[in-house]
C-alpha cells in the first residue's frame, strides 16, 4: 500500500490478474517498439554502410572444438526471439488454463477466425504476386503482430474493455502457433533429421523432468539450450523452442491450503532462522506460483521492453527516398502485403464472426460486440515480428525491402482505421456503445456457488442489478482498509453486497473466533451490526472484547459467550471457506461482481467503474442466465 500526497490510499490486489498484467505491458513497451522503429529507419537512412555492417557482426560461442558462429542479426532473429515465443506461448496456455477458453467451446470461433485471418491475406497476396518472382513470399502476409496489436489498441482505443483485447489476444494465438509451423517447414533450409531427434528427444527430457516434480528453473535451462541449439542446426528455425515450452508450462492459481503450508515454513525460520530453513521457505514460496506464472513474471518484461524492440531494430531499417518509394508503391510484393493485412485481416475476422455466429444460429458468436470484432479485425492489420522474420528469410535486396515498406505501410493503415473505428463507436449513446463493445454473450461465471439470500449475508435490495460479493477476514488489515470503500458504495441504490467468511487463521489467529462472533450476532438478528464494529476500527478480537461488543450491541450475553465456547457455527463458516475454495479464493479481500472476480485496486474509483461495467452487461443480458463455469483450478483440502 503507497499513500499519493493526497491521501488517497492505492490499493494493491492480492492476486494481480496475469491477463491485465499482461495487456499493461503491452500498452506500454509499444511505445518503445515504435521508437525503435523510428530509430531504425533514421539510422538507415543516414548511414546505411554502418546500420548494416553492426546486424553483420559475427559473434562466436566456443567450447573447445565446438564453436557455434552466427551473425548478431541471427542471434537475434533466432535466439532473443525465443524468449518473445516463448511468452506468446505461455500466455496462450494462460487462457486455456484460467481465462474464457476454459470452456473450449469459447475456442471455437478464434481458432476459425485465426486459421482464415491467415488464409485470406495470403490468398490475396498469391493473386496479386501470381506467377511473379515474389509469390514464395506468401509467408509475409499472414502473421498479425499480436504484441504490437495489443499495445497499439490500448493506445487508440482509449476505454476499450479488456473483453475487447482478450478477443483479439485468443484470436491471434492461433495466428502466432500457426506462423511459426509454416516458417518451420517451409522457410527452413537443408533440414537435417538427426537433430531434429535430438531436439525431440530434449524437449521429451524437459517433459519428464517436470513430471518428476522438479520445480527449480536451472534444471531444465541445459536441456532448453540443447533443444535450442539441435533445431539451429538442423535447418529449423529455433524460435519454435519458446513456443513449445510455453505452451505446456501449466497456470493455476495459488491454492489456499499450500499457501498455509508456505506459512509454517515461515513460522519454523522465524523460530529458527537457519540458512536451511531460510532456503526451504523461499522454494516453498516460489513453489506455491504456478510455472506459467513464474517464466511470464521472468521473461515478459524483457521481452517486450528489451527483445521485441531491439528485433524492430534490427529489422526496420530501410533506406527510403523518392524513387524507392515509387519503386515500392509499384511493386506487386508490397501491394500483396498491404492489401493483404488491411483488406484481408479485417474481411477474415469480420466474416467469419458473422458466418458462424449464423451458420450456428447464436451458439458460436463472439465474445464482443460488433464495434469489438470490427475494432480487432481492423489493428489485425498492424504486422511486424513474424512478417519481417518470414521476410528475412524469404527476400533480399529490393524486394526484401518492398515487403518491409508493405508491412510498415499496413501497420500505418490500420491503426488509423482501429482509431476511426472506435472514435465513432465513443459517439453512440451509452447503452448502444456498451452493447457495441461487448455484445451478448452470456459470462463465465466464477463464484461458487451462486449467491443465495436464504444462506448468506446480503445487505441492499433484493432486486439490483449488481451483486458485490467480499470474502473477508475480521483481523486482515486489507479488509479494514476496504470498509469505508465498501460503505461508500452502498450509497448505491441499485448495489447488493455479500459478505462471506474467509479467516486466515494461519496469519491472523483470532479471525476464526471473530467469524464466530458475528454469527452468534447473526442468529440474534445483529449481523450487520456486529460486521461493522469488527472492521471500523479494527480493534481487540479475544473473547473478552467480542463480549464487549455483544453488550454495546444489546445482544443476550449468556446465548453469545455459549456461541462462542461451543463452536456453534463452526459448520456456516466452514461452507463459506468452501465455497473460497471451490472460486479460487485464497486471499483476503477478494471481490466477485455479479459473480465475475474482480481484479485490480480496491480504491473506490476502480471498485465504482467495475460496478458501472457490470450494471450496463446486466442491462444487455437481464434475459439471458449466466452460464457457471467448472472451476478452472483443483478445489484444495482443509
Amino acid at each position: 500500500m503507497t499513500e499519493t500526497k493526497s491521501g488517497r490510499t492505492i490499493w494493491k490486489p492480492n492476486l494481480a490478474s496475469p491477463l491485465r498484467a499482461f495487456l499493461r505491458i503491452e500498452s506500454g513497451s509499444a511505445g518503445i517498439l515504435v521508437a525503435a522503429i523510428v530509430a531504425a529507419l533514421l539510422w538507415a537512412n543516414i548511414d546505411v554502410g554502418s546500420y548494416e555492417a553492426v546486424w553483420r557482426t559475427q559473434l562466436s560461442l566456443r567450447l573447445g572444438h565446438l564453436e557455434l558462429s552466427r551473425d548478431l542479426h541471427t542471434w537475434i532473429n533466432s535466439g532473443l526471439m525465443t524468449l518473445f515465443f516463448l511468452v506468446i506461448g505461455l500466455e496462450a496456455r494462460r487462457e486455456f488454463d484460467l481465462g474464457d477458453l476454459r470452456d473450449r467451446r469459447r475456442f471455437v470461433l478464434p481458432s476459425v477466425a485465426g486459421l482464415i485471418g491467415m488464409l485470406i491475406p495470403v490468398l490475396i497476396f498469391l493473386g496479386i504476386n501470381h506467377g511473379g518472382p515474389g509469390a514464395h513470399g506468401w509467408g509475409v502476409a499472414m502473421s498479425t503482430d499480436t504484441a504490437l496489436a495489443l499495445g497499439l489498441l490500448a493506445l487508440l482505443g482509449r476505454g476499450v474493455p479488456d473483453r475487447v483485447r482478450i478477443f483479439l489476444l485468443t484470436v491471434f494465438v492461433v495466428d502466432d502457433v500457426i506462423a511459426l509451423i509454416v516458417i518451420a517447414l517451409v522457410y527452413s533450409e537443408d533440414i537435417r533429421v538427426p537433430p531434429i531427434v535430438v531436439a525431440v528427444v530434449a524437449f521429451a527430457v524437459m517433459l519428464a523432468i517436470h513430471a518428476g516434480g522438479v520445480r527449480r528453473g536451472w534444471a531444465y535451462v541445459p536441456v532448453a539450450v540443447v533443444m535450442w541449439g539441435a533445431l539451429l542446426v538442423s535447418g529449423v528455425d529455433p524460435v519454435v523452442t519458446g513456443l513449445t515450452i510455453g505452451l505446456t508450462a501449466f497456470a493455476y492459481s495459488p491454492g489456499r491450503s499450500d499457501l498455509e503450508k508456505v506459512t509454517g515454513l515461515f513460522r519454523s525460520f522465524r523460530e529458527q532462522p537457519t540458512p536451511t530453513l531460510a532456503r526451504t521457505a523461499s522454494i516453498g514460496l516460489a513453489n506455491t506460483l504456478s510455472p506459467n506464472d513464474r517464466l511470464q513474471r521472468i521473461y515478459h518484461p524483457w521481452s517486450s521492453y528489451v527483445i521485441v524492440p531491439l528485433f524492430g531494430l534490427a529489422n526496420a531499417g530501410i533506406s527510403i527516398d523518392r524513387p524507392f518509394l515509387a519503386q515500392a508503391f509499384a511493386s506487386p510484393v508490397t501491394w500483396g502485403v498491404l492489401l493483404g493485412y488491411v483488406v484481408g485481416k479485417p474481411l477474415a475476422v469480420i466474416g467469419t464472426s458473422a458466418g458462424l455466429t449464423w451458420l450456428s444460429h447464436g451458439r458460436i458468436r463472439p465474445a464482443v460486440g460488433w464495434a469489438g470484432v470490427l475494432g480487432s479485425g481492423t489493428i489485425a492489420g498492424v504486422s511486424f515480428t513474424v512478417s519481417l522474420l518470414v521476410a528475412s528469410l524469404a527476400f533480399t535486396g529490393d524486394q526484401l525491402a518492398e515487403a518491409k515498406v508493405g508491412v510498415l505501410s499496413a501497420a500505418i493503415v490500420s491503426s488509423a482505421l482501429t482509431w476511426v473505428a472506435f472514435r465513432v463507436t465513443n459517439t453512440l449513446p451509452q447503452d448502444k456503445r456498451v452493447r457495441a463493445l461487448f455484445g451478448d454473450m452470456t459470462e463465465l461465471i466464477d463464484l461458487t456457488p451462486a449467491v443465495d439470500e436464504k444462506q448468506d449475508h446480503v445487505r441492499g435490495p433484493a432486486g439490483a442489478s449488481v451483486t458485490l460479493v467480499q470474502y473477508g477476514d475480521f483481523q486482515c488489515p486489507y479488509c479494514g482498509k476496504a470498509e469505508p470503500v465498501v460503505r461508500q458504495l452502498l450509497g448505491d441504490a441499485d448495489l447488493r453486497f455479500v459478505w462471506r467468511h474467509l479467516p486466515l487463521s494461519d496469519v491472523h489467529p483470532q479471525a476464526r473466533l471473530a467469524a464466530e462472533a458475528a454469527e452468534a450476532a447473526a442468529v440474534q438478528g445483529k449481523f450487520w451490526q456486529m460486521h461493522d464494529l469488527l472492521l471500523d476500527p479494527q480493534g481487540e478480537l479475544d473473547i473478552t472484547a467480542l463480549i464487549k461488543y455483544a453488550d454495546e450491541l444489546g445482544l443476550d450475553q449468556r446465548r453469545f459467550h455459549d456461541d462462542l465456547t461451543s463452536q456453534a457455527h463452526a459448520a456456516r463458516i466452514d461452507s463459506d471457506i468452501d465455497s473460497a475454495d471451490s472460486s479460487g479464493v485464497s486471499g483476503t479481500p477478494t471481490f466477485f461482481i455479479n459473480g465475475r472476480r474482480h481484479y485490480g485496486a480496491y480504491n473506490i474509483t476502480a471498485l465504482t467503474a467495475a460496478i458501472r461495467m457490470a450494471r450496463s452487461r446486466a442491462r444487455l443480458s437481464h434475459d439471458a442466465p449466466p452460464k457457471r463455469s467448472k472451476p478452472p483450478w483443483p478445489t484444495p483440502r482443509r
